[in-house]
Formats: C-alpha cells, sequence, structure tokens
C-alpha cells in the first residue's frame, strides 16, 4: 500500500452536523475502496480561498492522509466529486524525498 494525501474542500455554508455526515461518508468510501486512514487535519472553520470555487470565496478545508492500493484518483476522488458540498478533491503520492529535513 502506497500513502497518499487526499484533500478536500467542502461548502463554507454547512453545519457541524452536515460536515460530519459528509466526514462519515468520506469514510465509508475510503473504507468500501479498500484505503486505510492513517490521519484526518480538520480545519473546523471555513478558510478564505486563493480564488473563487463558484461564487464562494471560503470554504472547509479537510486532509486526509491515506494508505491506499490501485488508482485512488479515479476509485476515491470520483465518486467524492458527485457530493453536491464537496467543492474540490485533489489526490497526491506522498513522496519522502519531498520532506523537508532539518539540520
Amino acid at each position: 500500500m502506497q500513502q497518499y494525501d487526499l484533500n478536500l474542500i467542502l461548502n463554507p455554508n454547512l453545519s457541524a452536523e452536515q460536515v460530519q455526515i459528509e466526514k462519515d461518508y468520506i469514510e465509508n468510501t475510503l473504507k468500501n475502496t479498500g484505503a486505510e486512514i492513517v490521519g484526518l487535519d480538520d480545519r473546523e472553520s471555513n478558510t478564505r480561498l486563493a480564488y473563487h470555487i463558484g461564487k464562494d470565496r471560503e470554504g472547509r478545508i479537510l486532509f486526509y492522509t491515506i494508505k491506499a492500493n490501485g488508482n485512488p484518483e479515479k476509485d476515491i476522488a470520483s465518486s467524492l466529486r458527485l457530493r453536491d458540498h464537496v467543492r474540490r478533491v485533489l489526490v497526491v503520492k506522498d513522496r519522502p524525498e519531498w520532506k523537508t529535513k532539518k539540520a
């Protein structure tokens, strides 16, 4: 299994219950495709975006670290993009040479 970063931007107008529903759906999708969640970084507030997505200037950002086999862009991201409250999905392969080392 290789490690990937799954980055999502959600609708900024969601209530806490709706955000939890989206997180549960994302976790179920990951489990159904055979992926394993290593970590989750949830900003728990709306973040101002560098550019507009639709008419939204802000978004709720979720950073998942996952381990998956195959092609997670095809398997996971394609199903998450169909959700109404998911604005953007990005899957990036985690490579050790990209990490910076402190002296």
